[in-house]
């Protein structure tokens, strides 16, 4: 493994496949009656989110807590960052302070590169603006992992606002490297420049990238990263791209509907597909915690051999 968990781009299979191996493992100790255990007891962790979150933020925590690490949570809006410090500046008090680990959440993209550069201790990227996150796409890999076993051969569509999305970057190297065939569409001008040299499909035609798939990931519109013209309307892209009943019986019948969350509802998924059997965007939101849990047990600066008589 490597020292950081920056980006999915760069780690190839062995190391997604180990990462996916002990959240199977972590995801039976979340199924005791006793969750907690003390794997990380001593080890302290610092949760820097200078990016509003609710999901990301709380899995990381109870992640954490499961693992009986020592936490220290730290919120943009309550720091020195509102009295003009500097990033740079909030690195070195966390470095003075001697934190183990270190989970960030920013809107510039790299940041957590910047951390992991400056610092000794060991950075994990919770999202950096629209760049990777990586630990979204490993619950997703997971879940789909759960359910179908392996990854070559089968296609997995992403739909929705690419431009902005850190999520379907990281969706994008991580089913990549384990073998999956990705079908990417959304409206031309939520596309990147640049997508067409990621090895995938590429369409606009909703109904031609939801035919025969085995899984389809639902982004939402990120509306507060967007300025206007992107798109028409909410009620044209519901039109044109929204996930219905109808679009989903396009797709193989062996079938799983993934949402990172939050939902838009009526815009990018209809209710009634997502809180159908074939959604599992509740089982994403159970499987994050594991995931992350084997995510810090991996990166967490002790021996490893000592980490496995703990378990």
């Amino acid at each position: 493994m490597k020292k950081h968990l920056l980006g999915l781009q760069s780690y190839g299979s062995d190391e997604i496949f180990e990462i996916l191996d002990h959240a199977s493992t972590f995801r039976q100790v979340l199924e005791r009656d006793v969750k907690k255990i003390p794997t990380l007891r001593g080890v302290t962790i610092a949760n820097l989110f200078f990016e509003p979150s609710t999901r990301t933020r709380i899995s990381f925590e109870l992640a954490e807590k499961r693992l009986s690490a020592d936490i220290v949570n730290f919120s943009a809006s309550s720091s020195s960052l509102v009295k003009g410090e500097s990033l740079r500046d909030t690195v070195e008090n966390i470095r003075a302070m001697k934190v183990d680990m270190v989970v960030i959440r920013h809107s510039a993209v790299g940041a957590p590169h910047f951390i992991a550069r400056r610092c000794d201790t060991v950075v994990i990227n919770g999202g950096d603006g629209a760049h990777e996150h990586p630990t979204q796409a490993l619950l997703d890999l997971y879940t789909i992992r759960e359910r179908f076993g392996e990854f070559k051969g089968l296609k997995v569509t992403l739909v929705g606002d690419a431009l902005h999305s850190r999520v379907i970057r990281s969706n994008i190297f991580g089913l990549k490297t384990l073998g999956a065939e990705v079908t990417l569409c959304a409206p031309a001008t939520l596309i990147p420049t640049g997508a067409e040299t990621w090895g995938i499909e590429i369409t606009h035609d909703i109904e031609e990238a939801l035919t025969n798939a085995n899984v389809v990931n639902i982004m939402r519109l990120q509306l507060e990263r967007q300025s206007s013209g992107y798109i028409p309307s909410l009620r044209e892209y519901a039109a044109i791209w929204g996930i219905d009943k109808n679009r989903v019986g396009l797709m193989d019948k062996d079938r799983l509907i993934m949402h990172p969350g939050p939902l838009n509802r009526g815009v990018e998924i209809t209710q009634e597909v997502a809180d159908s059997e074939e959604s599992v965007i509740l089982d994403q939101v159970t499987n994050g915690v594991a995931v992350r849990m084997a995510v810090l047990y991996l990166l967490a600066p002790r021996q490893k051999e000592e980490k496995h008589e703990e378990i």
